[in-house]
């Protein structure tokens, strides 16, 4: 087994067969080669150079030094390798507390997004205390669709992002932190 990942910027969460932790330079590569997949990035604003994830990550990052928050890199225990990212993020003027989700391609299929999705969303309402978790989701993404059906988040309908992301659709789906509970319960 892999030795726990640990980051300076806020906890790690550990679940049956991954752990979850703040970005640190050393997600670079894999997250680079995730963010240049035309197929992976689809819904999240597309491709992005080298030059444009390191910043994200520098971006992330600095969501955790200031805000104590944001997404966690998501890393195989068996493998050590980053497998993607999942919030819990609310950057400025965003439409809600977000637990959001990407991950890369060789981690689909796994069962990775939902596994890492509970133990955010119990972090999220547990930990940071938020009364309502949404997801915002492009409404052609299905996949999203089903890991937030799963979580048992409903629909709410089409929302307004902030710029630069004011162009995208998306439909935010959400629950609140009772909601949860009880939805909890059943993916025990």
């Amino acid at each position: 087994m892999i030795e726990r990942p640990a980051s300076p910027l806020g906890p790690t969460l550990e679940t049956e067969r991954l752990f979850l932790r703040p970005p640190t330079l050393d997600d670079f590569p894999r997250w680079a080669e995730f963010q240049a997949d035309p197929d992976t990035t689809r819904f999240i604003g597309g491709p992005q150079s080298k030059h444009q994830v390191w910043r994200t990550i520098a971006s992330v990052a600095g969501m955790w030094a200031l805000h104590g928050e944001g997404m966690f890199s998501v890393i195989e225990k068996a493998t050590g390798l980053w497998m993607g990212r999942i919030g819990p993020l609310h950057p400025y003027d965003w439409p809600g507390r977000e637990v959001g989700w990407s991950l890369h391609p060789d981690a689909t299929g796994k069962g990775y997004a939902i596994e890492a999705a509970v133990a955010t969303m119990d972090y999220a309402c547990d930990v940071l205390d938020w009364v309502d978790v949404i997801h915002c989701i492009d409404p052609d993404n299905r996949a999203s669709e089903k890991v937030a059906e799963r979580l048992g988040s409903t629909n709410r309908g089409p929302a307004v992002m902030p710029p630069p992301f004011h162009e995208h659709a998306v439909n935010l789906w959400g629950q609140t932190r009772d909601q949860w509970r009880l939805n909890r319960q059943r993916l025990r």
